[in-house]
C-alpha cells in the first residue's frame, strides 16, 4: 500500500457501496456456520499477508536511510503494528480490505528515485518469498504425514492444516498481484511512477487524488479478479511444480 495515501470524503461512500454489492452474494447470510469456518482458516493468512507486506516496506526505507519507520514502531513483525482493524473486518466481510500504510519521508534517501521504487518493491517481494516458502513447508507437511503413519494426525486435523497453509500461499499470491496494479494508493502506481520518473508530471496529481475512486470502481466492475485470477492460478501452479508431491 503506498506510503503517501491518506483517505478522502469518498472513503465511507464507497465501502457502504461494496457491503451492498457483497450482500448479494455473500455466503454469511446463506451458510453462516460454513462462513465463520472458512473465515477462521483464512485469518491467520490475511494477517500474516499484511504483516509481512507492510514490514517489508518499513524494513527497507529504514535501511535505506529513512528513521521514520523505526520511530513509528514499523520496523516489527508484531501484526498489531500493521493490522488495521476495520480494514481486516471490511476484508472479511465485503472482500476489500487494508493494513495500516507505512509512512516514510522520501527526503530522507539518497537517492530518491531508486529508494523510492526499492521501497514500494520490497512489499510484493515479501509476498512472492512468504508464499514460496510457505509451498515448501507444505510440501514438507504432506511428504511427511503421507511418508509415515499419519502420526495419529486425523484426516480433519490434517485437511485443515493443509487449508491454512494453502490460504497463506493464495492470500500473500493475491496481495502481490494486486498491489502491482498501477493505481493509487497501490504499489503498482509507485513502481510506474518511480520506474518512468513521473512525479511531478501534470497528470501525476490529478490520478494520484483519484486513485481510491478509481480503485473501487475498477472492484465493482470485477476488473482486478480477471486479471488477478488467471495470474494467480499461473505463479501458484508454477510453485507447487518446484516440488516433487508424493500424491
Amino acid at each position: 500500500m503506498s506510503r503517501f495515501f491518506s483517505g478522502n470524503g469518498f472513503s465511507v461512500l464507497m465501502i457502504i457501496i461494496l457491503a451492498i454489492n457483497a450482500i448479494n452474494s455473500n455466503r454469511i447470510f446463506s451458510d453462516p456456520l460454513g462462513w465463520l469456518w472458512e473465515t477462521l482458516l483464512l485469518l491467520p493468512a490475511i494477517v500474516i499477508g499484511i504483516t509481512v507486506h507492510e514490514w517489508a516496506h518499513a524494513f527497507v526505507a529504514h535501511r535505506l536511510g529513512d528513521s521514520t519507520p523505526k520511530l513509528q514502531g514499523r520496523v516489527s513483525l508484531n501484526p498489531a503494528r500493521h493490522v488495521d482493524p476495520v480494514g481486516l473486518i471490511a476484508l472479511l466481510f465485503i472482500g476489500f480490505g487494508w493494513g495500516k500504510p507505512v509512512m516514510v519521508n522520501p527526503y530522507a534517501f539518497r537517492n530518491s528515485r531508486r529508494d523510492n521504487l526499492l521501497v514500494d518493491v520490497a512489499g510484493i517481494t515479501m509476498n512472492f518469498i512468504v508464499a514460496f516458502a510457505v509451498t515448501g513447508i507444505m510440501f514438507l507437511f504432506v511428504t511427511v504425514v503421507f511418508g509415515g503413519d499419519g502420526y495419529g494426525m486425523t484426516y480433519e486435523t490434517y485437511e485443515t492444516w493443509t487449508s491454512i497453509l494453502q490460504n497463506i500461499v493464495w492470500i500473500n499470491l493475491v496481495l502481490m498481484i494486486f498491489n502491482l496494479l498501477p493505481v493509487p494508493p497501490l504499489d503498482g502506481f509507485g513502481i510506474v511512477t518511480e520506474a518512468f520518473g513521473l512525479r511531478g508530471k501534470p497528470a501525476y496529481n490529478m490520478i494520484y487524488n483519484a486513485g481510491f475512486p478509481i480503485l473501487i470502481a475498477l472492484i465493482l466492475f470485477d476488473v482486478p479478479s480477471k486479471i488477478i485470477g488467471p495470474a494467480i492460478s499461473a505463479i501458484y501452479g508454477f510453485m507447487f511444480r518446484c516440488f516433487p508431491w508424493p500424491i
